[in-house]
């Protein structure tokens, strides 16, 4: 019975293993949207119409964060590249819980 549930759980793990292989865009970052007013004082942003948005994504280099631009024509990669790095932490989180499974079951074989 604990020889099918270790079958079972490595073969869970190969799949999420695999899974990790096709997170090829991750970006390890937040996202932010901006706006901004520019110096020109009769332009309509000093009425409240801002410029923008503007896209960014904040990361940290060196342990300092740091707002790298996006532009337009890269928007969707980067959006993809922030929820593939969110569906790694889960895919970790669920690596780690079949680990830790599997350590469980192996060690009631060896008793």
């Amino acid at each position: 019975m604990a020889n099918a549930r270790i079958t079972e759980l490595v073969d869970k793990r190969t799949c999420l293993l695999e899974e990790l292989g096709s997170l090829t865009q991750i970006l390890h970052g937040s996202w932010v949207e901006r706006y901004s007013v520019c110096t020109r004082k009769s332009c309509r942003c000093h009425q409240g119409e801002r410029h923008g948005p503007r896209y960014y994504i904040v990361v940290n280099e060196a342990g300092r964060q740091r707002q790298r631009y996006v532009p337009l024509s890269q928007v969707h990669v980067a959006l993809e590249g922030i929820e593939q790095h969110q569906r790694l932490q889960t895919l970790v989180e669920e690596i780690t819980r079949i680990n830790l499974e599997l350590m469980k079951e192996r060690s009631h074989e060896d008793a």
